[in-house]
C-alpha cells in the first residue's frame, strides 16, 4: 500500500513539473515583444495580425526612403523584403485594396507603392529652399521629424548646411528648423538696447499700448491672421410678420358717424 502511494506521489510531481515547464516556455515565447519586435504568427487570423503586418510594411517603407531608396515596389517585392511571405490571399487583398491604398503615408501608383513623406526633399538645396520659403511667407520653421522623414540621409545634409539653418527646441523637446537669414543680422547700439529694456510694459495690455502709439502718431502692426467670417443673418419674410392692431377710441359713437370715403351721401 505504501509503495502504491509513493508511486502516485512521484507521478503527480512529474506531471506538475511538466506543466510548469510548458508554462514557462510559453511565457518566454510570448515575451519577445520586450525587445521591440513582436511575433506576427502568434496573432495569425486576428485583426492584430493584419495591422501588425501593415505597421511593419509602413515602417520598412519609411526606413528605405530615408536611406535614399525612393523607387516604387510591388506588393510581392515589399512582402519579400519584409519577410512576410507567409500571409494569405485574404490579407494580400486587404493590403492592396484598403490598407496600403488608403494609408496617408503610402503613395500608390499603378499597383506599386512608395513612402509618402510630408515634404519631398531630394537634397540640401531643396531643404534650404523650403526653409527660405517658410521664412518669407511668415510660416515659421519646420519640425526636424518631418525633415528627417522626407530627406534621405538627413543627418549628413543638416550637418553640411552648417549655420545656414538654426534650431529651436520646443517645450515638448521637439526641434524646429528655421532658415538663418543673415541679411537680418545686424548690431544694435547698446544705448538703444538699454532704452528698449527700460520701458516697462508688463502691466499694460495690447489695447493700451496701441492707444498710446496712436496718440504719438505711430501706427501699430495689425493682426494679419485669417479673420472670422460672421454668419449672414437671414431676413425675415414680410408675410411672417404679425399684423399690428390699433386701439379704437370712438366705440361710443357707433351708429352716429357716417362713412364719407365714397363721397357725400345723397340727401334723403
Amino acid at each position: 500500500m505504501a509503495t502504491r502511494q509513493a508511486s502516485e506521489s512521484s507521478s503527480h510531481k512529474k506531471k506538475k513539473a511538466k506543466v510548469e515547464k510548458e508554462g514557462s516556455s510559453g511565457s518566454k515565447h510570448g515575451g519577445d515583444s520586450s525587445n521591440g519586435s513582436f511575433n506576427l504568427k502568434a496573432l495569425s487570423g486576428s485583426s492584430g495580425y493584419k495591422f501588425g503586418c501593415l505597421a511593419k510594411i509602413v515602417n520598412y517603407m519609411k526606413t528605405r526612403h530615408q536611406r535614399g531608396d525612393t523607387h516604387f515596389l510591388t506588393l510581392e517585392e515589399i512582402l519579400d523584403e519584409t519577410k512576410l511571405l507567409d500571409i494569405g490571399m485574404k490579407q494580400k487583398q486587404w493590403l492592396m485594396s484598403e490598407a496600403l491604398a488608403n494609408n496617408p503615408k503610402i503613395d500608390s501608383r499603378d499597383g506599386k507603392y512608395a513612402f509618402k513623406p510630408k515634404y519631398h526633399l531630394k537634397d540640401k538645396k531643396a531643404l534650404l529652399r523650403l526653409l527660405d520659403k517658410h521664412d518669407q511667407l511668415g510660416l515659421g520653421g519646420i519640425l526636424l521629424d518631418d525633415v528627417e522623414e522626407g530627406l534621405p540621409n538627413s543627418a549628413k545634409v543638416i550637418k553640411a548646411l552648417g549655420d545656414q539653418i538654426t534650431f529651436v527646441t520646443k517645450p515638448d523637446k521637439k526641434k524646429v528648423l528655421f532658415y538663418n537669414d543673415k541679411h537680418c543680422q545686424f548690431l544694435v547700439d547698446e544705448e538703444f538696447q538699454k532704452l528698449w529694456r527700460s520701458v516697462p510694459v508688463d502691466s499694460i495690455d495690447e489695447e493700451k499700448i496701441e492707444e498710446y502709439l496712436k496718440k504719438q502718431g505711430i501706427s501699430s502692426m495689425q493682426e494679419t491672421g485669417p479673420k472670422k467670417v460672421l454668419p449672414v443673418q437671414k431676413r425675415k419674410k414680410p408675410g411672417g410678420q404679425k399684423k399690428r392692431r390699433f386701439k379704437t377710441h370712438n366705440n361710443h359713437l357707433a351708429g352716429v358717424l357716417e362713412d364719407y370715403s365714397e363721397g357725400v351721401p345723397a340727401k334723403k
